[in-house]
């Protein structure tokens, strides 16, 4: 009998925010698989780095970071090709994944190798954008707003079609386009409306007004923006910390 592949989410970053369900299976399963950079620590598994026992096997998925494009396909490839191997000997595997499998998370491409093969069940966990909202202590839409998520790598046309078409907007993975975003984001008026939200959950958060933020900003960063009718815009200022 083969084992279940699980896809967990684990939060933004304070290991508070992992749902019990992931936090059952994190202490049940043999195996633990999670992304790493090929320098530094995994942020997956500092995130539930108390949670673990030293009797789990551990598959770090070495994923380089790099401005110019890596062969991510065959990293992935390898890892499922591990994965797989303590599949078949019937060992549960738990993948764990920041924020959440599905939102943009690295868990999709083992996904889409692995669960037609074999048992998957994927554990939702808290977005970076979720806790984002929470701690800026402004929602993200209502009523009938349209919200509208956005990577920061687009180009400039493709953020301007973005933004003029929604109420709300959350810019995400800004990292080195954070000058291009904010310059596009003064030029379409919208400086005002706009809170910036850094390393949201941990330690080194910051949060406050985008027209108060200079210099570079973090691959764990966002703007959130607000263009809608009700009346929080207004607090804008009471985000900053």
């Amino acid at each position: 009998m083969t084992g279940t592949l699980y896809g967990l989410g684990v939060g933004p970053g304070d290991p508070e925010l992992i749902t019990l369900k992931a936090h059952r299976i994190l202490g049940a399963v043999p195996v633990v698989a999670y992304p790493a950079p090929d320098t530094g620590e995994s942020f997956a598994r500092s995130i539930v780095a108390a949670y673990l026992d030293p009797s789990q096997r551990e598959i770090p998925i070495v994923v380089p970071m790099r401005v110019e494009r890596f062969p991510a396909k065959a990293v992935y490839d390898a890892a499922s090709a591990a994965i797989a191997a303590e599949l078949d000997a019937g060992h549960d595997v738990a993948v764990l994944c920041e924020g959440d499998p599905f939102f943009y998370g690295s868990f999709m491409y083992l996904f889409e190798r692995l669960a037609g093969h074999y048992r998957v069940e994927v554990v939702p966990g808290v977005s970076s954008l979720m806790a984002s909202a929470a701690a800026t202590r402004r929602p993200l839409a209502a009523r009938i707003d349209v919200l509208t998520v956005l990577p920061g790598p687009l180009d400039d046309t493709a953020l301007a079609a973005g933004i003029a078409s929604a109420d709300a907007v959350a810019i995400i993975k800004i990292g080195r386009h954070f000058k291009r975003v904010r310059a596009l984001l003064e030029k379409m008026n919208l400086i005002g409306t706009a809170i910036y939200a850094e390393r949201v959950s941990l330690g080194t958060e910051r949060l406050m007004p985008l027209a108060s933020v200079e210099g570079e900003a973090p691959y764990f960063s966002m703007i959130l923006i607000y263009k809608g009718a009700e009346a929080w815009v207004a607090d804008l200022g009471k985000a900053g910390s």
